[in-house]
């Protein structure tokens, strides 16, 4: 007689851990990205005078570079440094939103707080009849308490009583308060002078050519929070990417768990639009590349968004700077260049899908 079958082992599932390949290459690609970053600008410094211009404010260095140690310290390392967060974020916030909503096409704008900042920018920038003309230092507390404004009312519009709000009533109640807060601010436009226009529409693009240690001491508290919150829930919208009623059943309360993570998105990517404009495509263009590359695990995807967004935003704001030197373009209008044939890409995927 036969003896008894030798038990099978469970199949293999695909790892989800980061591998430290992966790692690495993000690490690579934004210390290269920060590297030209630096060594690249208008002044038309070589790379040798750049390299010493950084080493005199090291401790115990005692060099001699004169104006170059002022643009590459004030100028160009405030404006790397600010990038990364902005990219960091947006890309991290993307990513999330795509989980938690079970959307490929989610963005960290899909609440409306792109159109709360907006309006935020615009009642600071514009001389209207409802706040008078403010001092410019007010435009980025208006925009981040406008974007924050917006998704507490898409939580508030969108929720059931005695209940936490569905994916679904979430992304309803945004589009109806970006439609909402879009009128208000294109009334205020219209009664406002060609200047605040013009002010207002350079806001609306985005950029990094007013970045300042101040914009990055004042971002870098939210961001840090925000991120440090979302990669630590990684496993919580891994299990909310499979759809609310399998979570439920995995011991996941979804509404609570997608309160949290919109909260902390919320919280720093109002923080970072409110320092860089509104910057599109980054929280699509990073997540898909690295799911293409590295799988569908938001424990990878998280994690490795940090990386590759901030050096995607800091590469797309050297292009910028670069393509029409030594004038700038908006770098809102480069990642829609890079954004707008990825997303039709994105797109045609998830119909596929469908």
């Amino acid at each position: 007689m036969l003896g008894p079958l030798p038990s099978q082992p469970p199949p293999r599932l695909r790892p989800t851990r980061l591998a430290p390949v992966q790692v690495l290459a993000g690490v690579a690609f934004l210390l290269v990205s920060a590297t030209a970053s630096i060594l690249v600008g208008p002044a038309g410094f070589s790379p040798a005078t750049v390299l010493q211009a950084l080493a005199s404010r090291l401790p115990f260095v005692h060099l001699h570079s004169g104006l170059a140690a002022t643009v590459v310290w004030q100028l160009r390392m405030p404006r790397m440094v600010l990038g990364c967060l902005v990219g960091a974020m947006l890309a991290v916030a993307g990513a999330s939103y795509q989980g938690v909503f079970s959307n490929p096409l989610a963005d960290p704008y899909l609440l409306g707080i792109a159109s709360g900042a907006g309006l935020g920018a615009t009642l600071a920038l514009v001389d209207g009849p409802l706040l008078g003309h403010l001092p410019g230092a007010a435009v980025q507390p208006m925009a981040f308490g406008g974007g924050l404004l917006a998704v507490a009312a898409t939580f508030a519009l969108g929720r059931r009583r005695g209940s936490q709000p569905s994916a679904a009533s979430l992304v309803l109640a945004g589009v109806a308060v970006a439609a909402f807060f879009t009128a208000v601010q294109t009334f205020l436009l219209q009664q406002s002078s060609s200047v605040d226009l013009t002010a207002v529409y350079h806001w609306i693009l985005g950029g990094l050519a007013t970045a300042g240690w101040a914009q990055v001491v004042q971002v870098l508290p939210y961001v840090a929070i925000a991120m440090a919150v979302l990669v630590a829930l990684r496993r919580v919208i891994d299990v909310l990417a499979v759809g609310d009623e399998e979570a439920t059943s995995l011991g996941v309360h979804a509404g609570r768990a997608r309160l949290v993570v919109v909260a902390a998105a919320t919280l720093g990517t109002a923080a970072a639009v409110s320092v860089s404009g509104l910057i599109g495509f980054v929280g699509i263009i990073v997540p898909h590349t690295i799911r293409l590359l590295a799988g569908p695990s938001y424990r990878r995807i998280l994690p490795l968004s940090v990386l590759f967004g901030a050096g995607f935003l800091v590469l797309a704001d050297l292009l910028a700077r670069a393509v029409l030197s030594p004038e700038e373009l908006p770098l809102g209008v480069v990642t829609a260049f890079l954004g707008a044939p990825f997303f039709l890409v994105v797109l045609r995927q998830a119909r596929q899908g469908a």
